[in-house]
């Protein structure tokens, strides 16, 4: 018999048991039943404005839409009679007669839904004989341009970016057969300029300035890759054509991010062919970087890092890795720093206190951790200190997603405004910086506020008090002690309350996972742990040093002082980022060597430059900030550069040859990833899932909760980037830097009178 929540009904002559309140057209699918739609997508409100998804029902005297149509206890539904096919082709019929057939040129050729509902039920001919109109196409953004004739007026455009992005920067004007679509701005948009309208449209109606009238689909290979840029790890499905992306989507809709693309993951990859990459070695010979041979560029770092090392030891020599390069480079990067160089100087730009956050659960970890899924799927999101709009928007996306289709209830407590706002129950409001001490009172009831602070903090407690299956998402500012505060005051929610610590970049959870930190191994593991330094010397064929190194901040300030006398810098721009040096090179070093993909501030100043690949130029495998590890492909041939993996491997074995360590016997990424799911403590992943393109959640965590853990003074901060900001990458990357958004930078100081979303 079938459950109470679930109904059966019959359907092209199979019996369906299906959940209540399911709708015909989902149900088909189910049961791989096509019906044909252009209006209706999943999880947007129902338009029912096409018609091509009308089907028969018995008892029923009409055709009846399968999208808004919902499925019933003993209902027969017909999906493929002649009268619902005839019905389809004169729908198909009405939509073409001011369509233009322009398919050879359309951009959509290849993948347009009307072009396949068109030859699927064979329209050769049309009644409508009057001239069709002719609208030139609009600009309505460097990356969105809208060609009216083309339009259906399926509204997906509009709903998606009101319901989904909550923008509202698309309308619908005019009446009738003259209805068009119609940006926020006169002739313009005034967007996120994420782009989702492009993908959501199902015919060429909105195309993107990236990709117009450059290739076809066919023409092209297609790769699955994380994105590059921020730490929410959006799949981004890039298309390649001869060795050059020509554009970026997840119209399968096959990532953790199902259809959602923000302006980076959809625009931002052209600095892979940007005019300045570095495309060989530089070495300064008579004050100016001057081109080299791989081979004279790698013999100069390692003959002059084995002279540091022996002239000044170990310690003299720091190493500053990335947020951007994969978890298998970071793995090797830790092992050449160690045990090929024997120092902890060893650190990169911590954007979030995970280790703060894996001490303060200890073992809990494992099970404590949100994943992205988790936040659109819990009942109620707290978040603390962020604007994840703006820096995490996948995770907004989610949390929009949630209380759009769960009615999940959303608490804020922040120091700065946010359009996540709209979606709160309560948001407690405090003075910019003070949510650390927010926390506290409500942890423990210490602190003074003032009485509006006080009584939104008190009904932001009570409400959390009867919360359960609460996602907890916290931002930079927010690390060791306020950490503590947090899971200590999270413990009085009911039931399984989950954690996220939001980073800025694409591996900025792997470079913490993977130890690029001056006191901790793989996994968390402090260095005073005896048995795992122990370990960790055995499987790298060298002796570990207890004595914990400088962060990356203090090994900044060493070089400028003179104390530190060599600097490799992988990935990173610590110039810029630490703001530690002065005017013309850096004081004291005698050998700084930059492996990058463009002349940064810090690779201007280098002795040696050595140009590395892009994430879409390498294989490997990265960790979003909820621990969520997916698989890179190398789309494209780096034409010159090479991995950081290659360059680390090949280093340590010149040093070797010098007499300095041992070579790393790892030679491609793959067998590196083996090394860490069977070493690394919370790696051991299913590697069948990641081949298939999924993402399987790692759980690095400490072996007993730390309590006194806190992070140095000034080591974890953010960038605090926007939509249209990555970093140094982001100013490479043409197309984004080109919209209006970016020129106006829509938060910053005074963001309430800045963002465009408040016009």
């Amino acid at each position: 018999m079938a459950d109470q929540k679930s109904i059966t009904f019959m359907i092209d002559g199979r019996q369906v048991t299906t959940a209540a309140g399911t709708l015909v057209i989902d149900a088909a699918k189910q049961q791989g039943i096509e019906i044909p739609s252009f209006c209706y997508y999943p999880g947007l409100t129902l338009q029912a404005a096409c018609r091509m998804c009308l089907v028969e029902v018995e008892k029923m005297p009409k055709l009846q839409t399968a999208c808004t149509l919902v499925a019933t206890d003993g209902m027969v539904v017909k999906t493929a009679t002649p009268t619902v096919h005839k019905a389809r082709k004169d729908m198909i019929e009405f939509l073409l007669s001011n369509h233009p057939l322009d398919c050879p040129v359309c951009d959509k050729g290849g993948e347009c839904e009307l072009q396949d509902m068109t030859f699927r039920y064979g329209l050769d001919k049309t009644r409508f004989v009057e001239e069709k109109f002719h609208l030139p196409e609009e600009k309505w953004s460097p990356l969105v341009y809208y060609d009216r004739p083309r339009c259906i007026l399926c509204y997906r455009c509009v709903r998606v970016c009101d319901e989904g992005m909550d923008v509202k920067a698309l309308g619908v004007g005019v009446r009738g057969v003259h209805s068009l679509i119609l940006p926020n701005r006169q002739g313009e948009l005034a967007c996120e300029e994420c782009g989702m309208c492009i993908d959501i449209c199902p015919v060429g109606a909105l195309t993107s300035g990236t990709y117009r009238y450059q290739t076809r689909p066919w023409e092209m290979n297609y790769f699955g890759d994380p994105c590059t840029h921020c730490s929410n790890g959006c799949k981004t499905t890039l298309s390649v054509r001869n060795n050059e992306i020509m554009r970026a989507n997840n119209r399968d809709h096959s990532g953790i991010n199902g259809e959602f693309s923000c302006a980076k993951g959809r625009f931002a990859f052209d600095f892979t062919s940007h005019a300045d990459r570095i495309r060989q070695p530089l070495v300064r010979r008579n004050g100016s970087l001057e081109p080299a041979s791989w081979e004279d560029a790698l013999e100069e770092v390692s003959r002059r890092l084995k002279q540091v090392r022996e002239t000044h030891g170990p310690s003299a020599i720091g190493v500053i890795g990335s947020n951007h390069t994969t978890n298998e480079e970071n793995y090797l990067l830790n092992r050449f720093a160690r045990v090929t160089l024997g120092t902890n100087n060893l650190d990169h730009h911590r954007t979030a206190d995970y280790v703060g956050l894996a001490a303060a659960l200890g073992l809990r970890a494992r099970d404590s951790l949100a994943t992205m899924s988790d936040v659109y799927n819990s009942g109620a999101v707290f978040l603390i200190a962020n604007d994840p709009n703006n820096q995490n928007p996948l995770v907004a996306w989610q949390i929009r997603a949630n209380v759009r289709h769960h009615q999940a209830r959303v608490y804020v407590l922040n120091g700065r405004p946010s359009k996540i706002h709209r979606q709160a129950n309560i948001v407690a409001e405090v003075p910019k910086g003070a949510e650390a001490q927010a926390l506290h009172w409500l942890a423990t009831g210490d602190g003074q506020f003032d009485s509006s602070t006080t009584e939104s903090l008190v009904r932001l407690k009570a409400a959390l008090d009867s919360e359960k299956n609460v996602v907890v998402i916290f931002g930079a500012s927010i690390q060791g002690a306020a950490i503590r505060d947090l899971v200590s005051f999270a413990a009085r929610f009911s039931d399984n309350t989950k954690f996220m610590a939001l980073g800025d970049y694409a591996n900025s959870r792997g470079a913490s996972d993977l130890a690029l930190l001056p006191d901790r191994l793989p996994g968390y593991a402090p260095l005073s742990d005896s048995a795992e330094r122990a370990r960790y010397s055995k499987l790298w064929g060298g002796d570990i040093s207890e004595k914990p190194g400088l962060t990356a901040r203090e090994m900044m300030e060493a070089a400028v002082a003179g104390r530190l006398k060599a600097l490799y810098v992988v990935g990173a721009n610590p110039v810029k980022t630490f703001k530690a040096s002065a005017a013309g090179r850096i004081a004291g070093l005698e050998l700084l060597v930059v492996q990058d993909m463009f002349l940064t501030e810090t690779a201007q100043q280098a002795d040696v430059v050595l140009p590395a690949a892009s994430t879409y130029e390498k294989e490997g495998t990265l960790t979003n900030t909820a621990g969520e590890v997916q698989m890179t492909h190398r789309a494209l041939d780096p034409q010159g550069p090479r991995s950081d993996f290659d360059l680390l491997r090949i280093l340590s074995h010149q040093l070797a040859m010098l007499g300095v360590g041992t070579p790393i016997r790892l030679r491609t990424p793959e067998a590196a990833f083996d090394e860490i799911r069977q070493h690394v403590p919370g790696y051991d992943l299913s590697v069948a899932n990641l081949l298939a393109g999924g993402a399987e959640q790692a759980s690095a965590s400490c072996n007993a909760p730390q309590p006194s853990y806190e992070p140095p003074a000034g080591a974890v901060f953010s960038s605090e980037d926007y939509l249209f900001t990555s970093g140094t990458l982001g100013g490479y990357c043409s197309k984004l830097i080109s919209t209006n958004e970016a020129k106006e930078k829509p938060w910053g100081s005074s963001p309430s009178t800045q963002s465009w979303w408040h016009r």
